[in-house]
Parts: structure tokens; sequence; C-alpha cells
């Protein structure tokens, strides 16, 4: 679904917070917002248990709320609501693959919530095969962004960030801030070297020189394609995880890349994506790419 952005709701505090984010974010891109909610029948032997009639009414009533909510706050903004038969996990993957952007509630600082029980937004993180940004709601005594830019991590200064830097670029864009493009090396283990990556090393001076100058590469084309977003490189030895949070303390949000599944990987999404989500202090973009 071309030019839309889409909200699984779940009837938390949390997905609510998402749906205010993505209302934003929609207005500012001039896209239409989509809000959803997985609902199927689960009946239970229990004398307390709902009938499917109040649990269907629930779960419209969770869609009404949420709209309620964002065309009070943004009214030009397209908002369209749609009850979704099916399980929440296959549900939000068929509306991820056909969606600009998939937004999720995200409890973090140690635990990505899901619908219900806390490992649907992990799931959909590990399969989706479209950008998903993971919102959580503010703490009470945290300030809101003090920096006006969107942080992206470059794991692999190469072309295999592409999408990557595009969806943070892109984004930078609609809210007319700047990017800081974050890269953090290591001193490579020494059967790692080959006389080839030692002069060129040595040519440009050292080790974090070379990294400067392989990040301002990759940097390049994207800042030919967007002249009026102002970038910041910052290069730093260190732990990818570490110098990213440090680094993203207070933004707007912060970008990670995660590679597409294979057949056997559906369960990984790197570490730097897995710290970013469980402990960053803005909502979080996971990018795939190959």
């Amino acid at each position: 679904m071309p030019g839309t952005i889409t909200v699984g709701l779940d009837g938390t505090d949390h997905s609510l917070t998402a749906a205010d984010w993505a209302a934003a974010e929609a207005s500012r891109r001039g896209t239409a917002l989509r809000l959803v909610h997985a609902w199927v029948w689960q009946p239970r032997d229990v004398a307390v248990a709902a009938d499917a009639d109040a649990q269907r009414q629930w779960a419209a009533g969770v869609l009404r709320e949420a709209q309620q909510r964002v065309t009070a706050a943004f009214p030009g903004l397209a908002v369209t609501t749609e009850l979704l038969p099916a399980e929440s996990v296959p549900a939000l993957l068929a509306e991820a693959a056909k969606a600009d952007l998939l937004v999720l509630g995200s409890r973090g600082h140690g635990t990505v919530v899901g619908y219900l029980l806390g490992s649907v937004a992990l799931k959909v993180l590990r399969q989706a095969v479209r950008p998903v940004v993971l919102v959580r709601p503010p703490r009470r005594d945290e300030p809101g962004p003090a920096i006006d830019e969107v942080v992206v991590g470059v794991q692999e200064a190469d072309e295999s960030s592409g999408p990557v830097l595009e969806f943070a670029f892109v984004t930078a864009a609609a809210h007319g801030c700047r990017v800081r493009a974050v890269h953090a090396w290591a001193i490579p283990p020494v059967f790692a070297w080959s006389p080839g990556s030692m002069y060129l090393a040595e040519e440009v001076g050292g080790l974090e020189p070379l990294e400067r100058k392989r990040l301002a590469e990759v940097l390049r084309p994207w800042r030919e394609k967007f002249p009026q977003v102002e970038v910041v490189e910052h290069v730093e030895h260190g732990s990818a995880a570490e110098v990213l949070l440090t680094t993203g303390r207070g933004v707007a949000l912060m970008v990670v890349g995660r590679r597409l599944p294979g057949a056997h990987d559906l369960r990984r999404i790197g570490s730097v994506t897995h710290a970013a989500l469980h402990h960053a202090l803005c909502p979080v973009a996971v990018v795939p790419h190959p």
C-alpha cells in the first residue's frame, strides 16, 4: 500500500503512543495513516470469559479510540481502520509488506512489548521485509528530544547500508533536521589483515582515518541526493552498540539495520539492533537490508 504508514494496535498505552508518533510522521510525509488490530475469537473455559460479540466490540473499540485520538490531533490526516481476522504475527507481517512503514508500541528498557504476550513485535521484526518502527512512551523523569537529528548506525560502510541510509535521509528531510551517521570501529585480529588492507590503512594515515574515508564514501551519494539535509559524520573506536546508544541520547529517531532473514536465521536481529530496541530512549526504526 504505497504512501501509507500502518500502526498495529493492541489496546495498551504503548500502542496509543505508537499511533500518536505515526500520525505525526504521516502528517509530515503527506501519507495516509492505517490503524489495524488483529483479532481472532479465543473461547475460554472460564465463567467470566467474554463471548465473541463482546470481544469483537472491545477490539473495535481499540480502533475507534485510536482513530478519534489521532484525528483530533491531525484533523486533515487521512485515517482508515481495519479489524484483521487473523493471528497477530501473520497479520502484521502482511501489513508490513504492503505499507511504507509499520509502527508498533514498545515498552523499552529491557522488554519489547507485542500484542498480548510481548513476543509479537520481536517475531515481526525478525521476519518483516519492510521498515518497522518501535515507539515507547516517555518516562516522566525523562526530557523530550533535545537534539534535532536522526541518528543512523552504519555498521558496514558499503553498499549494503543503502536501505538504512535512505530511510534515515528521507526521515530527516521530512523533519527538516540533520542526519548523524555513526560508525564504530575496532582493531581487527591479526589473521584478518591482508597486505592490501595494511596498505590502505597506511596510505591514509591509520585505521581511524581509513574508517572515516569509508564512511564518507558511503555517504556521498546520499549527500548528493538530499543536499538540503545536514550530515554529521561520527566515527569512534569501540563497541558498536555502546557508541550508537551514547551518541543517540535525546535524539528524534534512531535508525538501525537488520539483515533480511534467511532460511536458518529467522530468530536473529543482530546485537546492535537488539541493544537499540531494549535501551534507546527514542523511537527506533529497524530497516531490513541485504
